[in-house]
């Protein structure tokens, strides 16, 4: 479950030390408040997300609509620059405080975390070391390698919510996973940018300037004289 995240745009999602400074620049965005959460909370969204608009948007950037979630906790905000697919068709997204410069992921991957298998699947991206699995309700709390999550197991799914251990605190992670939840229209409007016109909505989108053969790096050849 554990696999490479690629960012918003054919992009790779920028290593989350440089997130801070991004967001100094470029600003963060609220992904807004809602509901549907899976480990306590019962508000539901006030105005759901259109399922035809949620399926065009996600699958332009390879992402399974059911796997595109939100969350929130207070004082962080979601930077817009880590949006992106994650493994196959999972989803990434990072938080950010702007006051703290503390941050955490939200992973959402396909598959499912048991007490076999929770202790040798490993803490955020290839963290390493042995994993603690604590059962914490309908969630599972897990530390190693310098970084701890809260895994929610869903019907085919896991949400994992993760930071590092020493900057930010379990309680954050906790909120944060209780509080994940499918986007509703105005959070959708702001996490996820618009389907290009006429793109099918069960497709991903062709990139024009990609070889069809080799690394998929945009073709810059120039002639012999250089």
């Amino acid at each position: 479950m554990i696999r490479a995240v690629r960012a918003l745009g054919a992009l790779r999602v920028l290593p989350l030390l440089l997130l801070p400074l991004l967001l100094v620049s470029c600003g963060t965005e609220e992904a807004g408040a809602g509901a549907d959460t899976g480990t306590g909370s019962s508000a539901a969204p006030a105005d759901s997300a259109d399922p035809a608009e949620l399926s065009a948007r996600a699958r332009a950037l390879g992402v399974a609509p059911e796997l595109v979630y939100v969350t929130e906790a207070p004082g962080f905000a979601v930077a817009q620059q880590s949006v992106g697919v994650f493994g196959g068709d999972g989803f990434h997204t990072a938080y950010f405080s702007q006051k703290t410069h503390a941050q955490f992921e939200l992973f959402v991957d396909r598959g499912t975390l048991t007490a076999e298998n929770c202790a040798g699947t490993q803490v955020g991206q290839g963290s390493g070391g042995s994993v603690a699995c604590e059962r914490d309700g309908d969630a599972w709390y897990r530390k190693g390698g310098g970084q701890h999550e809260y895994a929610v197991p869903r019907d085919g799914h896991v949400i994992r919510v993760v930071g590092d251990a020493e900057r930010l605190d379990r309680a954050v992670l906790r909120e944060a996973a209780e509080a994940a939840h499918h986007p509703d229209a105005a959070e959708l409007t702001a996490l996820l940018p618009p389907a290009p016109e006429g793109a099918a909505a069960t497709e991903p989108v062709e990139r024009g300037d990609l070889p069809p053969v080799g690394d998929g790096a945009p073709n810059n050849e120039v002639g012999a004289s250089g």
